[in-house]
């Protein structure tokens, strides 16, 4: 499902975002905190992945479009944490080095987490972060979410920070 705010337009990811999303998966600043570059078959296999879960859940991962420029500037989600069925529902996102800074990470997370409250009608949603991720954890206090402590999410020790939908 589409989503559009004041700057963005969100889609879920499909076959005509493979340049943007893998300029975003080889580029060692964006994935400084997620894991090894990709290559482009596996950023193509990712995309593939990510549309069955679009049409087996009605939610995934979202490609970032800017709307003046309709360049993909970087990638925001609501996913069942770490893919595992029934895990509380997280929003997430990733910019290009270029778009960082900017709010547009405040943007798409406050759409992918009105999406989850008003699409999804979950009671609350996480989100997770690398310890060292300070702009993401403060993307997260920008959304109203609250620190909930250093928790085992993806194998790892992240941050997590909570958001009830009547909070």
């Amino acid at each position: 499902m589409k989503v559009v705010t004041q700057r963005l337009v969100l889609e879920p990811f499909a076959p005509k975002h493979l340049k943007g999303l893998h300029a975003l998966d080889r580029d060692p600043d964006v994935m400084r905190f997620l894991g090894p570059l990709k290559t482009l078959q596996e950023t193509e296999a990712s995309i593939t992945r990510v549309s069955e879960r679009w049409k087996q859940l009605g939610y995934a991962w979202w490609a970032l479009v800017e709307r003046k420029s309709d360049a993909i500037i970087g990638a925001a989600c609501v996913q069942n944490t770490a893919n595992v069925p029934g895990a509380p529902l997280e929003i997430g996102w990733r910019l290009a080095t270029a778009a960082q800074g900017k709010g547009y990470a405040t943007e798409a997370g406050q759409a992918a987490m009105d999406f989850a409250f008003e699409s999804l009608d979950a009671e609350y949603v996480i989100a997770v972060a690398d310890q060292r991720n300070i702009a993401s954890h403060k993307v997260m206090q920008r959304l109203g979410m609250t620190y909930r402590g250093i928790e085992t999410h993806y194998d790892e020790y992240l941050t997590t920070y909570v958001r009830y939908r009547h909070a």
